[in-house]
């Protein structure tokens, strides 16, 4: 089921239709698969190799098709850096390119990168591998579009104190939306999602009882509401990942760090191993300003090495109890958290970059993700083991 404003025709199963874009795109029958399988892998035209480990920046839309893209490939150049994730559905809910007219995201798009294939193109040339971002459940111009599919607070759309208004992760609706935008990332060449903001707004559970919203199929299947958050949550993952095999891209989802230190997190609809049976790739935020005290560390900001060689340990355990454990490839902090305020945070840079690395690759962890809002990378560091 999606909604009214948005629909869009699917491959047959077995279609070997030749697509039309800017580059060769062909489906490819694959021989020998049940009739229960997936018939056909998709060829964007595109060719990147998975590198020996992924060592990658966050790039916003702005960035990728701005001045500042070129810096960045030369970042990418120049060091053992090798990966971009880059924004195709932002924070906000709106896409960061502008879809041809017959999509039906059209009225989301935005000129950001004008020209995606392009860009693709650079990439691919200098072998950097893509990796769409798609920002799932905080989605705040779908909410307002459609307030049904929201949470609602005396009859209009509720907001959290930043603003920000989320869609329910209980409707098949919305993850349809998400997850065929994470189709047209996938036709365009990128090689792998990464979905973010799979969860329910922070603090949920002391608001369950007060917000209106609709839970779908979960109102028939007679689990107390906080287990049904967690089953939406690790669902969703469960069923983008299965409509995302014949696309050939590998499927990864950011998670809070805190929840693979708990059995799960229920208030937000987070259990840490449920999610990672599921993905290809688990990414953890464990930017150390973002922990209260924890793992007996004060204050955690001013210890990046110590925090993410105790978390490292942390996650090593809990990924063991799996029969399939994901890569593991956390989010490390590349950024000044001055907001903690004097005596809680320091200057990072080289140094505290390097040290959060050391620490996962002293645990065994061989791949990172390094986060800065504003894309500007601490020079001078040292990204192999």
């Amino acid at each position: 089921m999606v909604p009214a404003f948005y629909s869009q025709a699917h491959a047959e199963e077995g279609d070997t239709t030749e697509l039309q874009h800017h580059h060769r795109e062909l489906v490819h029958t694959a021989k020998g698969f049940p009739d229960s399988m997936p018939r056909f892998t998709y060829d964007s035209g595109f060719t990147f190799e998975y590198p020996d480990a992924v060592r990658g920046i966050y790039v916003t839309g702005h960035s990728a098709g701005g001045e500042r893209f070129d810096s960045l490939v030369n970042l990418m150049n120049t060091t053992d850096l090798n990966a971009m994730v880059i924004d195709i559905k932002e924070d906000h809910g709106y896409l960061t390119y502008e879809p041809e007219e017959d999509s039906p995201f059209t009225d989301i798009g935005q000129p950001y990168i004008k020209d995606p294939n392009e860009m693709l193109k650079v990439l691919e040339e200098n072998q950097i591998y893509p990796i769409a971002r798609i920002v799932v459940f905080k989605d705040t111009v779908l909410a307002e579009k459609r307030p049904d599919l929201s949470f609602q607070e005396n009859g209009q759309v509720w907001a959290n104190g930043r603003g920000e208004s989320f869609v329910s992760p209980f409707l098949k609706e919305v993850w349809d939306y998400n997850v065929d935008i994470a189709i047209e990332a996938a036709k365009m060449g990128f090689k792998e999602i990464q979905f973010d903001y799979v969860r329910f707004p922070e603090g949920f559970e002391t608001r369950d009882e007060t917000l209106e919203y609709d839970l779908g199929e979960y109102d028939k299947n007679g689990e107390e509401v906080v287990n049904r958050r967690v089953d939406a949550v690790s669902d969703f993952v469960e069923y983008a990942s299965e409509q995302l095999k014949p696309y050939d891209v590998d499927v990864s989802v950011d998670i809070f760090g805190y929840a693979a230190t708990l059995e799960e997190a229920p208030g937000i609809g987070q259990n840490f191993n449920r999610i990672s049976e599921h993905v290809d790739v688990i990414s953890s935020m464990i930017y150390p300003s973002h922990w209260t005290p924890y793992f007996g560390i004060d204050k955690p900001d001013l210890e990046p090495y110590n925090l993410v060689n105790e978390y490292s340990k942390v996650e090593n355990e809990k990924l063991s109890e799996l029969d399939e454990r994901p890569i593991s490839r956390p989010w490390l902090q590349d950024f000044t958290a001055s907001y903690l305020g004097a005596g809680n945070y320091m200057v990072y840079g080289a140094a505290e970059v390097q040290a959060q690395i050391q620490a996962l690759y002293d645990n065994d962890i061989n791949e990172f993700l390094l986060w800065n809002a504003g894309n500007t990378y601490s020079e001078g560091v040292d990204y192999l083991p």
